[in-house]
């Protein structure tokens, strides 16, 4: 997983609650546990017009140019702007892996669905809380925005906000940890036991 400490990016405004995990990865492409190339598809249902499916070329798809990611000013954007309750529906860790994917380093919503919440840290994506009337703010501002891990801050011209986070998942985002790193932190405990361990119980 990469390090997080700072991003200045456009955001994307995705001005709808209730965006379901459905919704950010259609079920039929749910066929891999590999963490890449989920995001050609994200959001699928609302990028094309036509039905997506797995081994599609998706180049060759009618566009919805109305969709916010399809826009010109849009595209490249890191950072995502959502309304309540962002990443609800079923447990599918697919959907933090399809935003990672398409590019997305940085979600800010009023609330997000508890499972969601939680598998966002451990994809390397920031997920940040911030009210109702923040979020007004953010949709009309166009200008890029910074956002600073270190400092928990999110920065727009002159000004700033701030924005909490657990000091735990700071800490491995700043690091760059997932749970398979946090693992291997202690590689060199967890080999030396193994040898004790089989030399004491050879037989196993």
């Amino acid at each position: 997983m990469n390090k997080f400490n700072t991003l200045t990016s456009i955001a994307a405004p995705l001005d709808r609650a209730n965006v379901d995990t459905d919704a950010i990865i259609p079920k039929q492409f749910l066929k891999s546990i590999k963490r890449s190339g989920f995001g050609v598809n994200l959001f699928d249902e609302w990028r094309y017009l036509d039905h997506g499916e797995v081994g599609v070329d998706n180049t060759k798809r009618p566009l919805n140019n109305d969709f916010v990611l399809n826009k010109p000013q849009y595209q490249g954007a890191k950072i995502l702007l959502a309304r309540e309750n962002f990443g609800c529906g079923s447990s599918r860790e697919h959907a933090p892996w399809a935003l990672e994917d398409y590019g997305f380093k940085v979600i800010i919503a009023p609330s997000f669905a508890d499972i969601f919440y939680n598998n966002c840290f451990k994809n390397g994506i920031l997920p940040i809380v911030q009210n109702n009337q923040v979020m007004d703010e953010l949709f009309a501002i166009t200008d890029e925005i910074t956002i600073n891990l270190e400092v928990q801050s999110i920065s727009i011209n002159d000004k700033t906000y701030s924005f909490e986070v657990d000091g735990e998942r700071k800490r491995r985002l700043l690091n760059g940890l997932d749970d398979i790193g946090i693992t291997l932190q202690y590689a060199n405990d967890i080999k030396a036991f193994e040898t004790t361990y089989f030399k004491q119980y050879s037989w196993l």
